[in-house]
């Protein structure tokens, strides 16, 4: 199975529980204030929470940034970042919540990190309990955001794990972390090799550092959020065209 060949190369962590958070984030040049609160720890599928809200899980090598990202898009310290990569042991869930909205109307959750070290046998066999389920089965997974570092090579557990999303039909967009290490020009060429490399993706740039792409993510949540809350209002002019 594409998974299996995926999940195995990854490097699992636990991260300390983010308390409540307020803060001003800046989506699509209008200000608003989102709420972020910690919900759960899962390393078992028995204890995702009960499917309810959109969910947009965050998938990437164990030394991607994806703690940065997720704590520039909420503007807060939620996720915990790491010196050393590959700490993240749980999928890890957390609520948002738009401004002047009394309940949460997405779900953030953030995926162990996988490629940076070889794992045992007995950690490995650990995967299949809680990833796998989360990936092929979760009802409210709305979107996967699957980061990659545009300074390095595309990486071939990479491409697993897009083939694995397109195959089970999963929405997803390609995030290049880390834009701000390059030049204008050594950017574009970036961008071209992860689009040779992966058709199937819509790639967006992206730096915690600069917060360039930053918007266009959240646009990508928010309207991937109310396309799985009512199918129906779907504007075919966000869907990725590799995907429709």
């Amino acid at each position: 199975m594409i998974l299996r060949a995926f999940v195995v190369q990854v490097l699992l962590q636990i991260p300390e529980r983010p308390q409540l958070a307020n803060f001003p984030a800046r989506i699509a040049n209008w200000s608003m204030r989102v709420m972020a609160r910690f919900m759960a720890a899962a390393t078992d599928a028995a204890h995702f929470p009960a499917p309810s809200l959109p969910e947009v899980a965050f998938l990437g090598r164990s030394n991607v940034g994806k703690s940065s990202v997720i704590n520039t898009l909420v503007e807060t310290k939620l996720a915990r970042t790491s010196s050393t990569p590959g700490r993240t042991r749980s999928i890890n869930f957390f609520e948002i919540r738009w401004p002047g909205k009394p309940q949460p109307e997405v779900i953030f959750a953030d995926l162990p990190g996988y490629g940076y070290a070889k794992l045992s046998r007995e950690i490995s066999q650990e995967w299949p309990k809680f990833i796998e389920p989360y990936l092929n089965e979760r009802p409210t997974l709305a979107l996967c955001l699957a980061l990659v570092d545009v300074n390095v090579p595309p990486q071939e557990s990479d491409r697993q794990l897009l083939d694995f999303l397109n195959a089970s039909s999963r929405k997803f967009l390609l995030v290049g972390t880390k834009c701000d290490r390059l030049s204008n020009n050594q950017l574009h060429n970036a961008l071209k090799r992860l689009s040779d490399a992966y058709p199937m993706a819509t790639v967006i740039p992206f730096s915690a550092k600069t917060r360039t792409g930053r918007d266009e993510v959240w646009n990508k949540i928010r309207q991937s959020a109310a396309d799985f809350a009512d199918p129906s209002l779907a504007d075919p002019s966000h869907a990725d065209p590799a995907q429709s």
